[in-house]
């Protein structure tokens, strides 16, 4: 129950408000997406568990700034089968750096697909920057119409060469 974690903080006011709106929205998103978009149980499985990451990363609240974008639109997204652009932003504070992270040890990014696609990591940036604005490869060449794919991308947040902070952004998209 991510409210009970939000509880858990006791966070200022106006950072509670703003998380248990996020929640909220992830929720009423991710139901009208299983509503109207998979055909499938593993296409619901693959919608549902995207949301739980969300509602993770609005319980996680969100440090500094990280964008994730696909055709300029977030967290919830349409796309041809195919090579799909991301493009991922982000910006540490307070004169820290940024740059890629990695999901899980041997794992950079969490993916989820009812087809098959993956990134191509054969030329992603492993640079620290004040401004990191990267685009990456999904390829989405195995999805055909009606699929769904989910990921995740980590950014971690840098200082003096040493990650001090590190969010995910989970992104769904609807192959058309």
């Amino acid at each position: 129950d991510y409210i009970a974690w939000v509880d858990r903080y006791k966070l200022p006011e106006e950072e509670d408000k703003k998380r248990r709106t996020e929640i909220a929205a992830v929720i009423e998103r991710t139901n009208e997406w299983i509503a109207k978009v998979p055909q499938t149980f593993k296409a619901v499985d693959v919608v549902m568990n995207d949301g739980l990451q969300k509602m993770a990363e609005a319980t996680a609240g969100k440090p500094f700034q990280i964008g994730v974008f696909v055709d300029k639109k977030s967290g919830y997204t349409l796309a041809k089968p195919g090579i799909i652009d991301v493009n991922v932003k982000a910006t540490g504070r307070e004169n820290n750096k940024a740059k890629l992270g990695v999901h899980a040890k041997d794992q950079r990014f969490r993916i989820e697909a009812t087809g098959k696609a993956y990134f191509e990591e054969s030329n992603v940036p492993e640079d620290e920057c004040d401004l990191l604005n990267i685009n990456l490869k999904l390829n989405a060449e195995g999805c055909k119409q009606r699929d769904v794919i989910s990921f995740t991308v980590i950014v971690s947040e840098m200082k003096d060469g040493m990650e001090i902070d590190r969010r995910g952004v989970s992104t769904v998209i609807h192959i058309v």
